[in-house]
């Protein structure tokens, strides 16, 4: 769910990888959160904003502690989501040597002003922001909502999901919410990593995906699906980094600019998918502040 993988190396090519094959995909296969529902980056962002905390220091712990963190477990379903899992999630956004590398190489870089002298780390929430985070990504994304239902109707490709998910205590809301709410409902595949115990970009969760479409096609009197049958929707471009070493056609979601993705899944399929929500981007954008009294 980091946004901090967007850096230009990551980003591949999208268009033109899918220019690439004039062939119809047989699936379209789907992230979840930044793709389908709201990105949880803006209320990062904002909690970051709110605590005097130079932006980007949450997504950079979260990324910077992979595979072994205790985000990375929850999303592999290795650990409960309980008080142990936000005592462990807090430790590893109060990693000494991760903030002083952030500090000095992105902090400064991005705020000049702040003092040369690597300041204490900041004290983070982290079971406040995991659950903002959270109630973001309930929100359908405006413009690909639309698309994805247009979609479903059309019944001409199979609608797969491969997200970095977790597994909410079974007394919580968010566990079984209403159909209306339930993104799940939309597609014909969903592959979760908290449940499959694997996660993006691992490798074995695009080949697990893959034989788990093809199967899925093969039972429903279609035919076999190979890795150039999928077009693969994300906005992380590690990712989509392995989803196309994994031989998927691959689409980059922009943040806050998914109707970028809506016009290329128009050019593709033929179909008119576009909704009515204004096309006008909500790429969050970090105001100019002072120097943080850190």
């Amino acid at each position: 769910m980091s946004q901090e993988d967007f850096p230009i190396e990551f980003v591949l090519d999208s268009v033109d990888a899918v220019m690439a094959s004039e062939k119809q995909p047989k699936v379209l296969l789907f992230d979840i959160g930044g793709v389908c529902v709201v990105s949880p980056f803006q209320a990062i962002l904002n909690y970051e904003i709110s605590q005097n905390i130079p932006p980007g220091w949450i997504n950079h712990s979260i990324s910077r502690t992979s595979p072994h963190g205790f985000w990375h477990r929850l999303e592999r379903g290795e650990i409960l989501l309980d008080s142990s899992y936000f005592a462990g999630f807090n430790s590893d956004l109060h990693n000494p040597t991760l903030w002083s590398s952030f500090y000095t190489t992105k902090a400064r870089k991005e705020n000049p002003s702040l003092p040369a002298e690597v300041p204490s780390i900041p004290k983070v929430d982290a079971e406040f922001v995991f659950w903002k985070m959270m109630e973001v990504s309930r929100a359908m994304d405006p413009w690909m909502y639309p698309a994805l239902l247009k979609l479903k109707a059309s019944k001409k490709y199979i609608l797969a999901a491969l997200s970095n998910t977790v597994i909410f205590p079974p007394s919580h809301p968010y566990s079984s919410p209403l159909p209306e709410n339930d993104i799940r409902t939309i597609f014909d595949l969903f592959i979760s990593s908290a449940h499959v115990g694997l996660r993006k970009p691992d490798p074995a969760i695009y080949s697990l995906a893959l034989s788990t479409i093809s199967n899925y096609a093969l039972e429903n009197g279609k035919e076999e699906v190979k890795a150039d049958d999928i077009l693969f929707l994300d906005d992380i471009g590690e990712n989509l980094k392995a989803g196309k070493k994994a031989g998927f056609r691959t689409l980059k979601v922009n943040l806050g600019k998914a109707f970028e993705a809506v016009d290329e899944l128009e050019r593709v399929t033929g179909l008119k998918l576009a909704g009515s929500h204004p096309r006008v981007a909500t790429t969050p954008v970090i105001p100019k502040v002072p120097a943080a009294k850190l």
